[in-house]
């Protein structure tokens, strides 16, 4: 008797160790090729009942910095935070300091009525003035649905992001529309763009919860030092956040200093995994300059918005 019950707990502890196997093959932050693992995944908890599932959600944000931001502080390498006031002062605007971002996005459809997940909503900045041309640009927008035949082998299709409508929802922001056709139960979506931004003082903010569950999502963004942010970080034990000195490259055409030089920055790194869902109402990245250097402020976003939004 007392070796059955070991030999249970034991067959226990190695049933738990392979749910735990099965769950360390999260994430999968490689976009192109979806693993079996998230084939064969179908949530958990009470996520197994949603309609849909957001399998992987990343975005990476750095700065580009051009040589007029390269002044005698910036250009030594001992630069420390006593002379971070004085780096890039008075020189930091739209065509010196740009913002690059790149967002990946995979959702699992579940049910038929979570097709409607497929779609989603890209909200970037777009100034609307005849007079001042200023804008964030989309750029190698691609969507891909991945979707198993009866014979289980897999068949990818390349959505056309030409059909894509856009929409203005102020006189700052506009929307666009991707509508993905064609989904069904099992197919699995995936969405990858990039931005460049001309905004310095302003990051988009990142939504860790969404209105369907959320496997993994992780907000990736070097800052420089002398910006000095404000990161309103999420509070939820479900969402880890770090951030760690690094130095970014900024380039240079200059003769009279060398390449590769960089500067210090400020890497933060927010993590979020297995997060259900709640109607979008916590969990947002948000941050703004506490001590800006420009002359205006950039407008935040619409209230009730983000940039990016499964529907």
């Amino acid at each position: 008797m007392m070796n059955f019950a070991i030999k249970k707990v034991c067959f226990l502890v190695a049933l738990a160790a392979c749910g735990t196997m099965a769950y360390a093959q999260f994430p999968n932050e490689k976009f192109g090729k979806p693993s079996k693992q998230e084939w064969d995944f179908v949530g958990w908890g009470d996520a197994v009942k949603a309609d849909a599932i957001i399998l992987s959600k990343t975005m990476t944000a750095t700065y580009q910095m051009t040589d007029q931001v390269a002044t005698t502080n910036q250009s030594d390498p001992d630069m420390s935070i006593d002379n971070l006031a004085d780096f890039g002062k008075n020189l930091i605007d739209d065509s010196n300091l740009l913002i690059k971002y790149e967002v990946n996005l995979r959702t699992k459809i579940l049910k038929a009525e979570g097709a409607k997940h497929a779609n989603i909503d890209i909200t970037y900045f777009s100034l609307n003035d005849k007079k001042l041309i200023s804008f964030d640009e989309i750029e190698d927008l691609k969507v891909k649905v991945f979707t198993k035949n009866e014979k289980g082998k897999v068949e990818k299709k390349n959505i056309n992001t030409a059909s894509f409508v856009r929409e203005r929802v102020d006189d700052n922001y506009m929307v666009l529309h991707v509508v993905v056709p064609d989904v069904q139960p099992g197919s699995i979506v995936e969405y990858t763009y990039k931005i460049t931004s001309v905004r310095p003082a302003y990051l988009y903010d990142w939504l860790f919860q969404e209105c369907i569950p959320t496997v993994h999502s992780k907000c990736d963004i070097q800052v420089p030092a002398f910006l000095q942010f404000n990161m309103n970080v999420p509070i939820n034990k479900l969402i880890r956040s770090g951030v760690i000195a690094d130095r970014l490259a900024y380039d240079t055409n200059r003769p009279d200093l060398k390449k590769g030089k960089s500067v210090i920055t400020n890497h933060y790194t927010i993590v979020g995994d297995y997060i259900p869902s709640e109607g979008e109402t916590i969990a947002p990245f948000t941050s703004m300059l506490s001590k800006p250097s420009l002359d205006k402020l950039p407008v935040p976003m619409p209230v009730g918005s983000s940039h990016l939004k499964v529907k």
